[in-house]
């Protein structure tokens, strides 16, 4: 009987299979072992490696810093430098805005300051009491004289209005300045404020000597601006001068011109009251104008309009007006002096 053939566990090894390699290995792989290793436990690192780009090596970091700083100097070389503004440039610009621009005058602009703060009075007084002084009145030459529109604007039932004039703000609590010659024996007072606003107002000073009269409004506008003043001290002959007022009730108005001189005297026209230290000025004023404030090209106030000289009866404005020194006239008001 035939005995059945055994058969080795281990076969020979095949045709271009390395001797030792594993058993079921692919013959084709035709790597050495040595190779074969180097694979299996990882490729060895090239020469080139070390310049390989990595993040952690802290030389990488500094490198990139220096390539933006290189880029960052050769983009401010190559831009273009502004060239620098000179004083040429400057005159130019400014003559050609002075060219193609109106600009306000000095007049204008002292106008627009000093507005806000200038306001119009009007004195009235009781018929009945008028008549039963019209003897007395005629007289003296003394009967008020209506200065505004014919006809009373404003009046109310026995009233009559006696004056029209001007006054300037000095303080935002309504503490106004004018003539005293403008309220002088009145019955009722009434100021109409730069926005429209009319109020009632009483005298709460008196300054004779120096035809000033101090008056409080029983309420005033809620973005109510005083006037600014200013010494007198530097003023000069020749200085330019703006007037503002109500004319024979019109306005307010602007009148510009200069000063003529300085600590001049004055007498009323009926003698009874010769003022000194009054700035004589050019700009136009007439009735109406008393109280209204004299101001520089700053839109300061300087003086209060207080007369106008004309020996004729016309009371018209021939180029010679007189106002009173702001000094005096805030003392009026119990302001210190400057």
């Amino acid at each position: 009987m035939r005995r059945p053939a055994l058969y080795s566990t281990s076969r020979p090894a095949r045709a271009g299979t390395p001797a030792g390699a594993p058993a079921g290995s692919d013959p084709a792989n035709t790597e050495t072992p040595s190779v074969a290793a180097a694979a299996a436990a990882g490729a060895a690192p090239s020469r080139w490696s070390r310049w390989r780009p990595d993040p952690s090596r802290p030389v990488w970091l500094w490198a990139a810093i220096l390539l933006l700083a290189a880029a960052l100097v050769a983009t401010l070389v190559s831009r273009p430098q502004q060239r620098r503004l000179t004083q040429d440039d400057i005159t130019a610009a400014v003559l050609k805005t002075l060219s193609t621009e109106t600009l306000p005058s000095e007049y204008s602009r002292a106008y627009d300051r000093i507005r806000p703060s200038v306001v119009r009075v009007v004195s009235y007084v009781k018929r009945s009491r008028l008549k039963g002084d019209d003897a007395k009145a005629a007289a003296h030459g003394a009967r008020p004289k209506p200065l505004g529109p014919a006809g009373g604007e404003g009046a109310e039932g026995d009233e009559v209005e006696s004056g029209v004039g001007t006054g300037v703000v000095i303080i935002d609590k309504g503490v106004i300045l004018t003539n005293l010659h403008v309220v002088a024996g009145s019955d009722r007072i009434k100021v109409t404020f730069h926005d429209g606003l009319e109020a009632t107002a009483t005298i709460t000073g008196v300054q004779a000597e120096n035809d000033l009269a101090v008056l409080q409004a029983a309420k005033i506008p809620d973005d109510m601006i005083a006037a600014t003043m200013r010494s007198t001290a530097d003023l000069a002959p020749g200085d330019k001068v703006l007037a503002v007022g109500f004319p024979f009730g019109i306005g307010p108005s602007a009148s510009g011109g200069i000063v003529s001189g300085l600590g001049r005297a004055f007498k009323s026209p009926e003698g009874k009251q010769e003022m000194k230290n009054l700035i004589q000025f050019d700009a136009a004023a007439n009735p109406g104008n008393s109280g209204g404030p004299l101001v520089t090209m700053d839109g300061e106030v300087v003086g209060i309009v207080t007369a106008i000289l004309n020996p004729t009866p016309a009371r018209t404005f021939l180029g010679i007006g007189f106002a009173v020194p702001i000094e005096n006239a805030a003392s009026a008001a119990g302001l210190p002096p400057f």
